[in-house]
């Protein structure tokens, strides 16, 4: 066992640096509607009417609903479970892992792994928003584009929790107001009853495929909860906005893909919804990426900021930890060479569910770490001492990797979380815990 203090630099303070080694406050948490709008500006995206375009090119409407209730229901499980330990001990996902199923050193594997997949997402998305840019608008070369783009959302970032809020707050309605007008004319032009009830033009995906598709398309957000929720009041405010932002960003805009894909007999619905006019397609794109890619750079920095913090005793401010994250990032982009990774972060995806499934199984069944996290809670300090290891938690995040990747039948995704809480269940129920 080990301290989990580490000397602050000069000058830091943790509400300043977001809490990203600390427990978010009372004082310092929000109600949950600023909360509940960055969770459904994270799915109120443009990825959401490609994926229900996909649904729809191979699935009638009806059955692409029940595949989207398959789907959000899970991702609604899962991350219900996780928020709420977030937002009861007030900690971010990788810090709260040191307590809940990895340890010390294994919560800065979580943290490398979940930056690592949120990292490569920033720079796919950074590197979309620049070509989007660069056809609406002209003007500079597409790198100089990306390098415009990720400072932006990397600024944002720097500033936390706050301004992220306020973009949310802006961006949000302003891309649901101009998609939907430019959804609302193209659909006018055909007989919504005509679509419902017509039949997919593709290939036919299965329900398992289907559900597959949703769950799998947002499982890294589920995972990654704590980091958001550590902000609300109450578990019912973490049930609340996880509800009406999984349910209305799946919903509202997936099936809306659906539909765009059975009137257009095609897949490609997003330049339906950006090209519009080259006004209303400009706000479109930067709204879509700016409230989604500012989180994938957040959730990088935590996890980034954790592993300094408990593999080489680093304890560096996540504003600088962000700058530094954002210019890889945004480089990344500008080089394209983000376009070449996306292979790459959809294997390492399957990494990232049975860490939500070793959390919860740690912190609601094997509570082996309860007592600490209870009994510090209420100083509102981290408990004294963390272990080093949990063998259990590693072994079970490997073997379940690994089944999520290769076992053929089911939901991948639900596969390996399922398969990780049981595995490590079962090593709890053999005391198979740690070792200093």
């Amino acid at each position: 066992m080990r301290s989990t203090s580490v000397p602050a630099l000069p000058g830091d303070t943790p509400a300043r640096d977001d809490y990203a080694l600390e427990r978010v406050p009372p004082s310092a948490r929000y109600a949950w509607p600023t909360v509940a709008i960055q969770r459904f500006g994270l799915l109120s995206a443009l990825s959401q009417f490609l994926l229900g375009a996909t649904l729809g090119m191979g699935m009638t409407f009806w059955d692409a609903v029940v595949a989207i209730t398959l789907g959000a229901v899970i991702l609604e499980l899962v991350a219900i479970a996780v928020g709420i330990a977030g937002m009861r001990e007030g900690m971010s996902t990788t810090v709260l892992a040191r307590w809940a199923g990895f340890g010390r050193h294994g919560s800065g594997l979580v943290g490398i792994v979940v930056a690592v997949c949120l990292l490569g997402w920033f720079g796919v998305q950074s590197a979309v928003l620049a070509q989007g840019l660069a056809a609406l608008l002209g003007g500079p070369p597409v790198w100089a584009w990306a390098i415009v783009g990720g400072l932006v959302i990397t600024a944002i970032v720097v500033v936390g929790f706050a301004g992220m809020a306020w973009t949310a707050w802006i961006t949000v309605p302003a891309f649901l107001a101009l998609a939907g007008w430019a959804v609302v004319v193209e659909l006018g032009k055909h007989d919504v009853a005509d679509l419902v009830a017509s039949a997919p033009p593709g290939q036919p995906l299965s329900l398992a495929q289907g559900a597959t598709l949703v769950a799998g398309g947002f499982i890294v957000g589920a995972v990654i909860s704590p980091d958001m929720c550590r902000f609300n009041r109450s578990a019912a405010d973490v049930v609340k906005q996880t509800v009406i932002g999984i349910t209305l960003g799946e919903y509202l805009l997936a099936l809306i893909g659906v539909l765009l894909a059975h009137a257009l007999r095609t897949g490609d619905v997003v330049a339906i919804v950006t090209t519009t006019s080259g006004v209303v397609g400009t706000v479109v794109l930067l709204t879509a990426t700016l409230k989604t890619n500012d989180w994938n750079l957040y959730a990088a920095s935590l996890g980034v900021t954790n592993a300094l913090h408990t593999i080489f005793g680093v304890r560096l401010g996540r504003a600088a930890v962000t700058v530094g994250l954002g210019v890889i990032g945004t480089a990344l982009a500008a080089l394209g060479i983000a376009d070449h990774l996306v292979d790459f972060l959809v294997l390492l995806g399957v990494a990232v569910p049975p860490i939500a499934g070793i959390m919860i199984a740690e912190y609601y069944v094997v509570r082996r770490w309860r007592e600490e996290l209870t009994s510090s809670r209420s100083s509102g300090d981290l408990p004294d001492e963390a272990p080093n290891w949990v063998p259990a938690g590693l072994v079970a995040w490997v073997v379940a990797a690994f089944a999520g990747h290769y076992l053929a039948w089911g939901i991948p995704a639900l596969n390996a979380l399922v398969i990780a809480a049981l595995v490590y269940v079962a090593a709890g129920k053999a005391r198979l815990w740690t070792q200093s």
